[in-house]
This record gives C-alpha cells, structure tokens and sequence, in this order.
C-alpha cells in the first residue's frame, strides 16, 4: 500500500495487522483518483469508515486544502494518524474516533465525501442517505461510494444525481454529484 501520486507520492503507508480493517486496493484506489482527477485541488475532503486513511492521504497528497478522517475502530484511527505523520500531512488533517454516521450529522459541509464501509453492511446505503439528508455535499461536489459490485443504492433526488458506475472485479464505485 503506497501513496500513488503527489508530494507524498512513492511513501508506504502502515498496513493493517489484522482483519479487522479492509484495504482498498491500490488498483481500486489509482482508478478512483482518475475518476476525480480534476475535482481534487483545493478541496475539502471527508474520508468515513477511513480504515488505514489511504483514500484521504491520497486526496492531500494531490492537493487536497484538507481531509477530514471518521473510523469508530481507534486502532484504525491510530493507523491513520501514523499514515499522516509518515507522509507529512497531518497538519491538514483531522481524524475522528467516532461512528459515521453520527459524524455526518454535524454541521460541516465538503467537496469531496469517500464512503467505504465495511462491504457486509447497510452502513453505504445509510450513509449516503443521511448525506443527502442534511446536504452535507457542497454545490458540484462528489460523493463517492465503494462497495461490493452487486450492491444496491436507492435512487436519489434533486440536486443529488447518480453519475456513473464503476466496476473493478468485485468492487463497485458510485459516483454521485450534488447540482444546482
């Protein structure tokens, strides 16, 4: 597991001793960045269900202004916060020991929100839901949705739209957009 692409570009980042947090896959990961290529610079970035904080890491590594990292798991938040330190980034993050979904209820909006829960679980179809709930996705941002590739979301309604769907073996991306 190593940061593709930025200043932290070519670091290893801490993995995982147990199996208690699931690792998106680099391939997984460098075609999520290419999704959203464009839509990173000068962002403000939510990572739920953060596991490791590759996704985040990643984000702040090509620009990102900040990233904001929730895992209600504290050896994943500690992960986290040795990832941020061994990449140098840690002054543009804050990392929450915190459930999700009670995060997302606060009052802070982003531009970019990557949700990766673990894949046996309603927790991507509840996140997305109190997302859009309490508009929690600032104007053209993106929302982003890793699961398994069978996995169902219900449909959305104005200003959220699903864009596309991606598919990488057993792994699904969503991509959702918030339009006004």
């Amino acid at each position: 597991m190593r940061v593709i692409s930025g200043i932290a570009r070519g670091r290893r980042l801490i993995e995982p001793s147990g199996p208690k947090i699931r690792q998106t896959s680099d391939k997984v990961k460098e075609s999520v960045f290419n999704i959203v290529q464009f839509d990173i610079e000068g962002r403000r970035v939510l990572d739920l269900f953060a596991g490791t904080g590759q996704i985040g890491i990643e984000a702040l590594s090509r620009g990102a202004k900040s990233a904001v990292f929730v895992d209600s798991n504290p050896d994943a938040v500690k992960l986290v916060w040795q990832n941020l330190k061994l990449c140098g980034l840690a002054e543009s993050a804050s990392v929450y020991t915190r459930d999700a979904l009670k995060f997302i209820e606060n009052d802070e909006q982003f531009d970019l929100i990557y949700i990766d829960p673990p894949y046996d679980t309603t927790l991507a179809r509840n996140a997305l839901g109190i997302i859009i709930r309490f508009d929690k996705l600032k104007s053209n941002g993106i929302i982003l949705c890793e699961t398994k590739a069978d996995y169902t979301f219900p449909d959305v309604s104005k200003p959220y739209f699903l864009q596309k769907e991606y598919r990488y073996s057993g792994v699904k991306i969503t991509r959702y957009t918030r339009i006004d």
